[in-house]
């Protein structure tokens, strides 16, 4: 067996569309330590760079938008979208890069639009509580993006597209390029030391159905993300690594902002910055394996408004995160693996207005936090496998809490050409309320509300339940199906039904813990090559989410989702990809009833290889033109209409000298 050499993670049971049809893969979330795919005693799908190619992803948010039962959630007055699983919210999923976290950028969840892909191998998501293995925050599941390691040799690359909403364009124009952008990465290396730099730019004047009115529901942005990496590879499997990640953004939000005296013409002006600095190292002791971490990760966010050319609401807000983690791979026997490790981790907040701290407690709110786990995985033959884990965090503004997590994978039948495997398991959530949900002030004030932090929240509790599932037939076909059952406790959320009015009739709304909760639901997937140039993709999921306090249905969980997928190699040097994605209502308000209304899209992409050097590609995105109703608040299917888009890639690969 493998001994753990990264530092990532992640684990799933139910199946879905786009796992990944290797089964050999090998993924380092289900365990935190190198399985492959069919091994793992935990469900873990995959994203592959093949289906980040396909489909010309250019952010973690595009990236997930084909996986079965993962639901993205427009972030509501903001430019980005938080990720769901299993009917728990974006906050309480994990979102990591090489097994590092990154800080909440957007409200008190991370915004997975503001993430690029220049540099990414795979990401991998698991579903449920994984608080045993990955610690507070990992309630809901956990998404962990893989970036590719620096190869010898040395290879250099440059892609742009181009595209437009057509009449929504905001210059009128229906054939101007509306949203541009481009790539240029350079690696270079021999045996011992690699490095490489990566620069991605994605800037778009937004969108708008009426070009002519003040208001533009898509606003206009400019993305940048440099991201830096050196290597050291040395004897016997040893290695270590030193990143530097640079993000900026700008963005420029109007709104018609609705006043008693009249409507007011207004817009917002939003600056991101983040700086991440990561190292770590992998060293072989014998048959053990170490490994240990490091990150520091500054985010700043700056927002200034206009009525006019009247500036009002200066606001400044940073957050910053330092982690350290190890952790220590001890085989015992040939029928036993440990896995010890440990965490340390301090966030800090601060946010003024005008100067003014908006903090009531301080300038600036910190916490720290320590964590240790244990994990035990036991073979007792080659068919079955036992994986039991707990951790203790001692949080400095909580106190101790243990999580402990239970699973079995079972190689049930197989026989020539097919294999069938079950998993099962129960694990603890818990999750700490972050700094921004216990203090920070989320202004949404342009749409007629602010919401405000509560330094009372208690932790969140689950209590998860997988079982699920998988055949595989010649590699030619893939079946996956799983249930799962979460109990939750001291759920956080907005209360919604209880507002107070604050200065100029804004209604502002409070974090509270609304006691029992529960998500329970089936997800399901088909992957079928039906010829060597065909392959079809189909996932289906259910989901049924209720307040058991007061026996209601719990707001923005549709209850279905289906996902269909066609890939089609036209020739050795064309593809065809057909990505379709439905969504059923969903509630939005349990004081109205109000419902936002079902929906479907489908994508195309092509992709052609002119030469081993430069290749071409076009596609499609909404193709059908489905977007929502503005006039209606309740109205949340797509934002965007129909985009069309062209774009090329010219790259050069040497061997190591």
């Amino acid at each position: 067996m493998k001994t753990a050499r990264l530092l990532l993670l992640m684990g799933c049971i139910p199946g879905g569309l786009l796992a990944s049809t290797d089964i050999d893969q090998v993924v380092v979330s289900a365990t935190r330590s190198e399985r492959s795919v069919i091994d793992a005693p935990v469900r873990v799908e995959v994203v592959t760079a093949d289906e980040l190619a396909r489909t010309h992803s250019r952010s973690l948010k595009e990236a997930l938008e084909n996986v079965v039962g993962l639901q993205l959630r427009e972030i509501h007055g903001k430019s980005g979208y938080e990720a769901a699983l299993q009917g728990m919210t974006g906050d309480q999923v994990l979102v990591l890069i090489d097994g590092q976290p990154i800080s909440a950028s957007t409200g008190s969840t991370v915004d997975v639009s503001q993430l690029a892909l220049s540099e990414v191998e795979r990401i991998e998501i698991v579903k449920g509580a994984t608080s045993a293995q990955f610690g507070s925050a990992a309630m809901g599941g956990v998404i962990n993006v893989i970036t590719r390691q620096v190869a010898p040799g040395w290879q250099a690359s440059v892609l742009a597209d181009a595209g437009s909403y057509g009449e929504q364009n905001p210059s009128g124009e229906a054939l101007a390029a509306g949203r541009r952008h481009a790539q240029v990465r350079a690696e270079a290396g021999g045996d011992t030391w690699r490095g490489r730099v990566a620069l991605d730019q994605l800037a778009s004047d937004g969108f708008d159905p009426d070009p002519g009115s003040w208001a533009r529901p898509g606003d206009e942005l400019v993305r940048q993300q440099l991201d830096s990496r050196l290597e050291w590879h040395g004897k016997n499997g040893t290695r270590a690594f030193a990143g530097v990640g640079v993000y900026d953004e700008d963005i420029d939000s109007r709104y018609v902002l609705v006043l008693p005296g009249g409507n007011s013409n207004q817009r917002k002006e939003e600056q991101v910055r983040r700086l991440r600095l990561t190292t770590g190292a992998a060293i072989p002791v014998g048959a053990f394996g170490w490994q240990w971490s490091a990150l520091h990760e500054r985010f700043a966010n700056d927002t200034l408004k206009f009525a006019g050319s009247t500036a009002f609401d200066d606001r400044q807000a940073d957050i910053s995160v330092e982690q350290f983690s190890t952790q220590l791979a001890l085989p015992a026997g040939t029928n036993q693996e440990w896995l010890v490790g440990a965490d340390w981790r301090r966030d800090a907040l601060s946010q003024f207005k005008d100067g003014t701290s908006e903090i009531a407690a301080a300038d600036e709110v910190s916490r720290y936090a320590s964590e240790a786990f244990v994990q035990h995985s036991w073979y007792p033959s080659a068919r079955w496998e036992l994986l039991s884990g707990v951790r203790y965090q001692d949080d400095s503004d909580f106190g101790g809490h243990a999580a402990a997590k239970l699973g079995v994978r079972w190689h049930a039948f197989s026989g020539e050409g097919w294999r069938t495997t079950f998993r099962a398991g129960a694990g603890q959530g818990y999750r700490v309320p972050n700094l921004k949900e216990r203090y920070y002030l989320f202004d949404h004030s342009q749409l007629g509300y602010v919401v405000i932090g509560n330094p009372d929240l208690q932790p969140e509790e689950s209590l998860s339940y997988q079982l699920g599932t998988t055949l595989y037939w010649r590699e030619s076909l893939i079946v996956e199906a799983g249930v799962y059952w979460n109990e939750l406790t001291n759920l956080i959320q907005i209360d919604s039904d209880n507002p107070t009015i604050g200065p100029g009739g804004i209604s502002e709304f409070r974090y509270e813990n609304v006691g029992r909760a529960r998500t329970y639901g089936v997800e399901s997937g088909v992957t079928w090559r039906v010829a060597p140039r065909l392959r079809l993709e189909a996932g289906y999921a259910w989901l049924e989410a209720e307040n058991l306090q007061d026996k209601t249905e719990l707001t923005r969980r549709p209850a279905h989702q289906a996902r269909l997928g066609v890939d089609q190699d036209i020739s050795a040097r064309t593809t065809l990809t057909l990505r379709g994605r439905y969504q059923s209502t969903e509630l939005v308000s349990t004081d109205t009833g109000a419902r936002s209304p079902a929906w479907a899209v489908a994508d195309l992409k092509l992709n052609h290889a002119i030469s081993n050097k430069v290749s071409i590609f076009f596609g499609i995105d909404n193709l059908t033109n489905r977007q929502r109703e503005f006039s209606d608040p309740a109205d949340f299917s797509p934002l965007a209409g129909r985009f069309v888009y062209l774009g090329a890639r010219y790259q050069l690969k040497g061997e190591k000298r």
